[in-house]
Order: structure tokens, then sequence, then C-alpha cells
């Protein structure tokens, strides 16, 4: 009875080694099968079966030992391309299909990745969807900016964009009252117009507090002047300008953009 005892523990223990021995092969495997590539920068971990799934390709070659590819510091394969990028390459590996971000407009950029890591496939699917956006048509934004030299209506920005006149909103944090003291309301926002009203023009002290970098900014004239960065910050460019005797757009009565 005895004997039999030992040999049931004798062979659990044998078990339990022959388990535990698994399962640092399989942590040990698990290991071998994943692959850290320091792109521009940028550390991307996945599997080797991730990026050797196309043969012949950039990735595949290094992965394999047919391209030589330099290491960083910590032994990781670097590629000096844009890391931020190849998330696009990335995903591309992992899903077999081009999945983009709404409003993504790299798109030379990433053919240009994708004919460096030699992936047919990926240089294809950009290049479809760079011709199918060529073929929509877009509609235009129009962007006016309108000074009334009234103490009543002021500044207008018009848009037919929202998201611009957001962009315009979320720069502006507070409007000082310290010398509007009996006008009730400074501006006002609806989704196509911002209206600056009751702001009373060149008043030493008048003042926004910007987001940025917390500066203030004095005024109507230096609003307008924000305003304008910001438009050709995003893309417009400029049409026409109305009264621009003083030598600067930003003393015009009306000024036009488009993208």
């Amino acid at each position: 009875m005895e004997r039999k005892i030992i040999r049931r523990e004798k062979e659990k223990e044998d078990e339990g080694k022959h388990n535990s021995l698994e399962d640092a092969e399989q942590g040990q495997h698990c290991k071998s099968t994943l692959t850290t590539l320091n792109v521009g920068g940028y550390l991307y971990i996945t599997q080797k079966q991730t990026l050797t799934k196309y043969p012949d390709t950039f990735l595949e070659g290094i992965v394999n030992g047919k391209i030589l590819c330099p290491f960083d510091a910590d032994g990781h394969y670097f590629i000096d391309r844009d890391g931020l990028l190849f998330r696009h390459v990335l995903n591309f590996l992992r899903n077999g299909e081009l999945l983009l971000p709404e409003g993504f407009r790299e798109n030379q950029l990433l053919a240009q990745e994708a004919e460096f890591f030699q992936l047919k496939g990926l240089a294809e699917e950009v290049k479809s969807r760079w011709e199918k956006e060529q073929l929509t048509p877009r509609e235009t934004t129009f962007l006016e900016i309108t000074d009334n030299h009234d103490r009543s209506q002021g500044l207008r920005i018009f848009c037919n964009a929202p998201d611009f006149i957001s962009k315009i909103k979320s720069r502006i944090v507070l409007v000082s009252k310290s010398r509007l003291d009996g006008f009730p309301e400074e501006f006002s926002i609806s989704s196509n117009i911002i209206q600056f009203k009751y702001f009373i023009k060149s008043e030493n002290g008048t003042r926004l507090v910007l987001k940025e970098d917390n500066t203030f900014v004095c005024t109507l004239e230096t609003l307008k002047f924000e305003a304008i960065m910001m438009a050709l910050k995003c893309g417009f460019r400029l049409l026409t300008s109305l009264d621009c005797s003083k030598g600067s757009i930003v003393h015009s009565d009306a000024l036009h953009f488009i993208k």
C-alpha cells in the first residue's frame, strides 16, 4: 500500500515537472515569435508571422535574414522610416486590407512607404484610394471675415464649415470684462458664425486670453489677425480683400477665403 502511494506521488511529481517544462517551452516559443521594430523612433511589437505574411517584401527579408538591417541600442531592428505612418503599414499586414482614419490626407507619403517596404498590395490600394478622392467632387469651403467698424456689430467670422468655427471657438478661452463695464455680452457663437459685439476697439486693457500659450491679445485687429493665421494654417487661401488701402489685410473691411 505504501509503495502504491509513493509511486503515485512520484508520478504526480514527474507530471508536474513535465507540465512546467512544457509551459516554459511554450512561453519561450511565444517570446521567439515576437519581434520589436524601431521605426523612426517608434517601437512596434508584433508577431513574426505578421511581418512575413507576404513573401519577397522588405519586412519578410529582414526577419528571415535575407536583408541586413541595423539594430538600435536595445537590440531592436531599426528602420529609418516614418514611425507614425508605419502603423498603417502594420495594420495592412494584420488585416489584409487598407483601413485609414477619416480625413486621412497623406496618401502620397503612404504610397512611398508602401514602395519602400515592397508591399505591392498596399501600394495598389493607396493608389486606388487616391484616384477615387480625385474623382469625388469636393464642396468648396467659404470663410468670410468682416469688420464693420461699428461697436454694435464688431467683428464677424462666417464659415460654412462648422469645424473651423469650433477651432476658433476652442482657441478663445475668456474675454476679459475688466474694460467692458455695461456691455453684457462680448461675443455670440452659432454653428457657422462668430459675432463679436459690444467690443470697444483699440481700448487699452481689452483683451483675450488665448488657450495655447495664455497670451493676452488686444483689440479686434489682433483677433482678426488670429483668425487669418488660423485660416491659412487650415489650408484656406485668400480670394478677395476689400479696402486694403492701409497696406495690411488686417485692416481690410472684408476678407474672403476659400478652400
